[in-house]
């Protein structure tokens, strides 16, 4: 978008206009926070040239540039009852890539980059080294996002199950591998949204907008309400700090908050 224009020439009003317009590549909006990475990128890059003398001192356009990175709605999760009906809507191939979700909180693109090489059956974890977008591989978000993921025997058992009847089962393949493809790629993720779980989601008769990240948002949100410990947690999510475990991913159920607030009550007013 800005390559051919002259450093000189980009104005902070033309940067957010052209802020606002981003969609993502399945034509929605794109989220504010990554907008905002877009613009604090924009920002480092000009600072730069001003270090290197490409422009004068204060001439950083970039700094007075809007962009919010404040969520435009409260993510949905689900419930544990609410995964339970759903995992029973699906057939085994999807219901083990959903459970498989839910239940480690990875990333659409590292769980569907995933071979069965990754899978240590006998260390029951995870090995967590690719992952996919759009077809292309690539390396994982963060070096924390590498770290290996605990599995649990339940979960070991439903990967044996489905690799035993999988077509794709050499170390090297796919573990959701699609048979359009011939194993040659996963399954596309928008399109299982579309086809498979959204529509498995109307016939439980839940109420709430499913995407991928919804399943990442239950496991954080579900290990929470058990109190497990922050810390904990924060590594099962494969977050570089405590932060965004906690202002990001994590939120409090109904029924905890009111159990918080009758205990104070109690505190107060004791019968």
């Amino acid at each position: 978008a800005w390559g051919q224009l002259n450093i000189r020439a980009v104005r902070t009003i033309a940067v957010e206009h052209w802020l606002g317009q981003l969609m993502r590549r399945n034509g929605s909006p794109m989220a504010a926070s990554t907008k905002a990475k877009i613009r604090n990128l924009m920002s480092v890059l000009f600072n730069h040239a001003i270090r290197h003398e490409w422009l004068e001192q204060g001439k950083n356009p970039i700094l007075l540039v809007r962009q919010s990175a404040k969520r435009q709605k409260i993510p949905e999760y689900l419930e544990a009852k609410e995964l339970r009906v759903l995992l029973s809507q699906l057939d085994r191939c999807f219901r083990v890539m959903v459970f498989l979700d839910a239940t480690t909180g990875l990333r659409r693109s590292e769980l569907l980059a995933l071979k069965w090489e990754d899978i240590d059956f006998d260390r029951q974890e995870i090995n967590v080294r690719r992952s996919i977008y759009l077809n292309v591989v690539g390396n994982c978000k963060t070096e924390a996002s590498r770290k290996p993921v605990p599995m649990d025997p339940v979960l070991a058992t439903e990967l044996r199950a489905w690799k035993q009847l999988s077509r794709f089962k050499q170390p090297g393949d796919w573990v959701f591998a699609s048979p359009r493809t011939q194993g040659k790629h996963p399954y596309w993720p928008d399109s299982l949204l579309s086809h498979v779980i959204r529509p498995a989601v109307a016939r439980t008769g839940i109420r709430k907008h499913i995407g991928w990240h919804t399943f990442r948002h239950s496991f954080c949100s579900l290990l929470m309400a058990n109190e497990e410990n922050v810390k904990v947690v924060q590594e099962l999510m494969r977050h570089a700090n405590c932060r965004s475990t906690l202002d990001i991913y994590s939120q409090a159920r109904n029924e905890a908050k009111r159990a918080a607030q009758h205990r104070l009550i109690e505190m107060i007013c004791p019968v």
